[in-house]
């Protein structure tokens, strides 16, 4: 073989594998780039919480975790889980941890029938239970705010006080939705319960 030919014959080589990245495949349409997309949407729903926002929810959180960890709750640590449900659902941020702890002593004595598990609510009577606490938490912050499509007799724009008296009604336990206020207020009583 004559040099010339060796040396066209490397040039192909090389020049090949660098005209199919430099020249696009002719009828390939472009494909997108998924992962720039998925970056931006990302972006836009951090940018939708300030850092303002996002530091209130974290004392809020941190409140709610205090409080389940001086009475020795299982439930600490949910904290956020709390105030970010109860955020989206328009409902007061110390509803839920409230209502945990004078059902369930925050977990202490979460339901027992094996068909409830992760009810730190005594949701149901105890009737139904949950994949995860993070759903329960999910489940009943929607059901209690009348985001729940398949419960009825929760209404948007009810007071906290008017969904207590829905939860258990003070006839068949009085003054429950005194007893949760009252819990309520010991999380954080600088907040009006509205």
């Amino acid at each position: 073989m004559s040099k010339q030919k060796i040396l066209r014959y490397l040039q192909s080589i090389v020049a090949i594998p660098m005209m199919a990245v430099v020249i696009p495949l002719t009828g390939v349409q472009n494909i997108p780039d998924t992962a720039a997309a998925n970056y931006n949407k990302i972006e836009v729903s951090d940018s939708a919480i300030t850092t303002q926002e996002k530091d209130d929810l974290k004392a809020k959180a941190d409140q709610v975790d205090a409080f389940f960890k001086e009475h020795d709750a299982p439930l600490e640590g949910y904290g956020m889980k709390f105030v970010v449900e109860a955020k989206k659902n328009d409902l007061d941020w110390r509803l839920l941890p409230a209502i945990a702890m004078r059902e369930t002593t925050g977990g202490k004595q979460a339901c027992k029938n094996p068909k409830a598990p992760n009810n730190n609510f005594g949701w149901s009577s105890c009737r139904s239970g949950f994949d995860s606490v993070d759903e329960s938490i999910e489940h009943i912050s929607q059901t209690l705010s009348g985001n729940n499509p398949n419960v009825k007799h929760y209404k948007d724009g009810m007071t906290t006080v008017q969904i207590l008296k829905k939860y258990n009604p003070d006839s068949i336990i009085p003054g429950y939705s005194k007893q949760v206020v009252k819990i309520m207020k010991m999380i954080n009583d600088d907040e009006p319960i509205i």
